[in-house]
C-alpha cells in the first residue's frame, strides 16, 4: 500500500478575537441565537496579516514540528480561496518566506474541502516522483476580505486562520475520494469584479445572470441548499473513501471534518452512523475558516493528544463548487 506520514503540523491564527457578544453590536443577533444554531462561540480575523503570511507562519511551525529545514521541500500546495495577489500564487510567496528555494508551488481552490483535496494531490505526486522526498501543504484563509458584515445570517459564521502539514511518502493506509457538483455552484460563491477592457463593445456584466446576484464581490450563500449538500456529501465521501480499501467505517478512530456548523456535523454523524464522541470538533473557537478548518482541527487534537500514532483518521469536508473530498490514513 502506497500512502503517507503525517510528520508535523503547525497553525497560526490571527490576533483579532470577535465573541458572539461583539458580533451583536454591529447586526441583529446574539450569543445564544448563534451558539444553538452553529455551535460558534468566538473567531479570529486578521489585524491586517495578509493571507500568505498566515500561512507562513504555520508552515514555519510544521517544519519545526517536523525537523526538516525549508530546504528540504520538493513541493508546497497551497489551499486558498482569498489569496492577496491574482499573480504571484501565495505558495511562491510562502516558498520565499520559508527559505525552499528548491521548491516547486501552486495553489489549490476547492474551497472547504481544499485541504483534502491538497492531501490527495501530494499523495500522488510523492507515488509518482521518487526525488521528491517531502511535501509542504498549506491551508490559509482570510474570509473576513469577502464576507458582508451587514449580513446577519453569514457574517457570524466565518473566521480567518492558517494551517499547515509536512507530508511525506509511506506504507501506511490511505484511501480518498474528492467529488464536485458544479450544479450547485449558486449556491455558495464570491465574484471578481467585473473588468472592462477598452476594447469592449458592450456594457453588460455577462456575470449578472439570474443565478448570480448582481453588483456584489461580496460572499453570498444559500444556508439551506449548503445544508442539504453538506450532510449526504461528508457521509458519502467518507464511505466512498473506505470503500476504496474494504475498510468498515466503524474502524476509523477519529472523524475530522470541516468547522462550518455543528448541526451539519452532527446530522452527518447521525447520517453515517458514527458516534458524536469520535468526532473532533473546534467550531467553537474558531468558526468556519474554510480550507483552514480541517488541518486547525487536526493540529489541536494532535497537540491535545487525542489523536495518537496508528490510529486511523478520517478527513473529510466539503464546500463552494460544490465540492466535497475525504482521505483516510493512518497517523
Amino acid at each position: 500500500m502506497f500512502g503517507i506520514d503525517i510528520l508535523g503540523t503547525g497553525i497560526y491564527t490571527p490576533s483579532i478575537r470577535v465573541t458572539n457578544d461583539d458580533m451583536a453590536k454591529i447586526v441583529d443577533t446574539n450569543d445564544e441565537w448563534i451558539s444553538t444554531r452553529t455551535g460558534i462561540k468566538s473567531r479570529n480575523l486578521t489585524d491586517g496579516e495578509p493571507t500568505w503570511k498566515m500561512g507562513a507562519e504555520a508552515a514555519k511551525q510544521a517544519l519545526e514540528n517536523a525537523g526538516i529545514d525549508g530546504s528540504e521541500v520538493g513541493l508546497i500546495i497551497d489551499t486558498t480561496v482569498t489569496s492577496d495577489f491574482m499573480t504571484p500564487s501565495v505558495a511562491c510567496l510562502i516558498q520565499r518566506e520559508i527559505g525552499a528555494a528548491n521548491a516547486a508551488a501552486f495553489d489549490l481552490n476547492a474551497a472547504c474541502s481544499g485541504f483534502v483535496y491538497a492531501l490527495d494531490t501530494a499523495k500522488r505526486f510523492l507515488q509518482t516522483d521518487d526525488n521528491l522526498k517531502y511535501v509542504l501543504v498549506v491551508a490559509n484563509e482570510t474570509l473576513s476580505n469577502f464576507v458582508d458584515f451587514s449580513d446577519r445570517s453569514s457574517c457570524i459564521l466565518f473566521g480567518d486562520g492558517a494551517a499547515a502539514a509536512v507530508v511525506t511518502r509511506s506504507e501506511k493506509l490511505f484511501a480518498s475520494f474528492l467529488g464536485a457538483d458544479g450544479k450547485g455552484s449558486v449556491a455558495l460563491y464570491a465574484k471578481n469584479a467585473p473588468v472592462y477592457h477598452p476594447f469592449r463593445k458592450t456594457e453588460k456584466n455577462l456575470m449578472e445572470t439570474n443565478e448570480f446576484a448582481a453588483g456584489t464581490t461580496k460572499l453570498i450563500q444559500d444556508g439551506k441548499e449548503v445544508y442539504k449538500f453538506a450532510t449526504k456529501a461528508l457521509p458519502e465521501a467518507a464511505s466512498r473513501a473506505a470503500e476504496k480499501v474494504g475498510l468498515d467505517i466503524s474502524e476509523i478512530d477519529w472523524f475530522i471534518p470541516h468547522q462550518a456548523n455543528i448541526r451539519i456535523i452532527e446530522t452527518a454523524a447521525k447520517n453515517i452512523g458514527v458516534s458524536m464522541d469520535k468526532f473532533i470538533v473546534n467550531i467553537e473557537n474558531h468558526g468556519n475558516t474554510s480550507s483552514a478548518s480541517i488541518p486547525i482541527a487536526l493540529h489541536e487534537a494532535i497537540a491535545e493528544g487525542k489523536i495518537k500514532k496508528g490510529e486511523k483518521i478520517c478527513l473529510v469536508g466539503f464546500g463552494a463548487g460544490l465540492t466535497m473530498g475525504a482521505v483516510i490514513m493512518e497517523y
